[in-house]
């Protein structure tokens, strides 16, 4: 098996929740809004279309023809802001299957992308795209297998909805929950159920405890979670390695080091996410010793 498809490897290309905030304080993190790649089993997969999206977008331009899942937790702005940007969709090689749950007003994934493209939105529609595009409604609690790939979905606790995802293949996995809000009193069995033993946690930590519960300018009911919480769904899980993402804005890059600082004290094997990480779980079959349950964690830089 060549090392293309015997890997499974995720690298971020948008780490910032709400709005992209670009600027000379969120340089070290970026200021993109969500998008990640997982390249897993000989496979291309990519979730979410923030503007993160463009920029990966640009990397794969050389290294046509792709052929890629797209994945979307759910269509508010932030994550979705990208795609019309994307330039390989525009080029008629490349292949992509689109995925994502119906909202609750019963728009499909395709219908969504479409909408905000029409004028006066965009100046050009959806439809001028060239690539082969097929969409596909994700049905919430059903797993998709695309050959030895598992990946299972489970609803999040956000306004209008989302879900997150699991990643199966090999006996490693990766769980990618963004946009979600804790609950007050117990842990999300959902949430739970994603991150069950999970060599990656992937996980929205938007505010601080203190910023969340905060008196004057409280964020409950706003969709999002702490960092303190994901330690809680770290650990009940049992989770090999947590990461910190969808920054607010508002948290600068030495804001986001300290964050880093204190989750690293409640858990230790813990990074926080930025432009450029690649995380690499390297299977026990790779040609190396079988200690390979160590996550692999090197940084790649993201050309301009």
């Amino acid at each position: 098996m060549s090392v293309k498809q015997n890997q499974f490897t995720i690298q971020f290309w948008g780490v910032r929740g709400s709005i992209a905030c670009p600027g000379t304080e969120t340089v070290r993190y970026g200021g993109n809004t969500p998008c990640l790649e997982m390249r897993v089993g000989g496979h291309r997969f990519i979730f979410d279309g923030g503007t993160g999206l463009r920029v990966l977008g640009q990397s794969l331009l050389s290294q046509m023809p792709i052929d890629a899942h797209m994945l979307f937790t759910h269509t508010h702005w932030d994550h979705i802001q990208g795609f019309p940007f994307f330039a390989p969709a525009f080029v008629k090689s490349n292949r992509f299957r689109i995925y994502g749950p119906i909202a609750p007003n019963g728009a499909t994934i395709q219908q969504r992308l479409n909408d905000q493209m029409l004028n006066p939105n965009f100046p050009v529609p959806l439809q001028i795209m060239g690539a082969e595009l097929k969409f596909f409604d994700l049905e919430i609690g059903k797993s998709i297998e695309i050959d030895d790939v598992l990946i299972e979905n489970a609803l999040l606790n956000h306004p209008g909805e989302a879900v997150g995802y699991r990643i199966n293949w090999q006996g490693y996995s990766a769980a990618y929950i963004s946009d979600t809000e804790h609950f007050p009193d117990r842990l999300d069995e959902n949430v739970l159920f994603l991150a069950r033993q999970a060599d990656v946690l992937i996980y929205d930590a938007t505010y601080t405890d203190e910023e969340y519960y905060s008196e004057k300018s409280s964020k409950i009911g706003w969709g999002h979670s702490t960092w303190q919480e994901a330690v809680k769904i770290a650990k009940a899980a049992q989770v090999k390695k947590l990461v910190i993402f969808h920054h607010d804005p508002l948290h600068n890059d030495e804001f986001l080091d300290k964050v880093g600082e204190q989750v690293a004290e409640k858990f230790p094997n813990s990074l926080m996410a930025r432009e450029g990480l690649s995380i690499q779980l390297i299977p026990p079959n790779n040609g190396q010793e079988n200690n390979s349950a160590v996550n692999t964690v090197k940084e790649i830089k993201i050309s301009a």
